[in-house]
């Protein structure tokens, strides 16, 4: 490729992120409502037709919002190694990251009424479910792990409190250990 190809992609590419970095601070801030490719246009500094040039329709501007944040929960749950990587991941999720997650929680959400986002909310659900199966937990165990950070999750959204790492260490041990023996 020549340089000058070079440089459209990785502008393309910037252009991109940044329209998906608008989506997800308006989705946090005014909700899917918000969204528009004039409002998404606006935020990210470029032009209603750029936004329309790199997502033709609001349901693939949406997928790539919660694709994008799910991208960075995914490798952070991969990388747990232990229950107590749960507790301290939700905490980071919360503390650190929290318009991302608020405005992911929300695409999570609307998936239960937008079949295009469906596939990439679940596969947050298996990300998690897979890393408990890896860390022993059985179906069921690794299910309800899910549920329960899922859970956790959105009271600590909804409260404004988060709970301590032995609080939430002992929610998360024992929805692992919920089910028939």
């Amino acid at each position: 490729m020549s340089e000058e190809t070079d440089r459209r992609i990785l502008k393309g590419e910037r252009r991109r992120a940044q329209l998906i970095d608008a989506t997800l601070a308006i989705v946090e801030r005014d909700g899917v409502a918000g969204v528009s490719h004039r409002a998404v246009a606006e935020v990210a500094g470029v032009s209603p037709s750029a936004a329309l040039h790199y997502f033709a329709t609001l349901d693939d501007l949406l997928v790539a919002a919660l694709t994008s944040g799910n991208e960075l929960s995914a490798t952070a749950v991969a990388a747990v190694e232990d229950l107590g990587g749960f507790a301290d991941l939700l905490a980071t999720e919360i503390t650190e990251h929290r318009t991302r997650f608020v405005a992911v929680y929300e695409l999570y959400l609307l998936a239960a009424r937008r079949p295009a986002l469906r596939p990439e909310a679940e596969r947050w659900i298996a990300s998690v479910q897979d890393t408990a199966l890896r860390l022993g937990a059985d179906p069921t165990g690794a299910r309800a792990l899910a549920a329960a950070l899922d859970g956790l999750g959105l009271q600590s959204l909804l409260s404004g409190k988060l709970p301590d790492r032995e609080e939430a260490l002992a929610i998360l041990s024992r929805a692992m250990r919920l089910g028939p023996e």
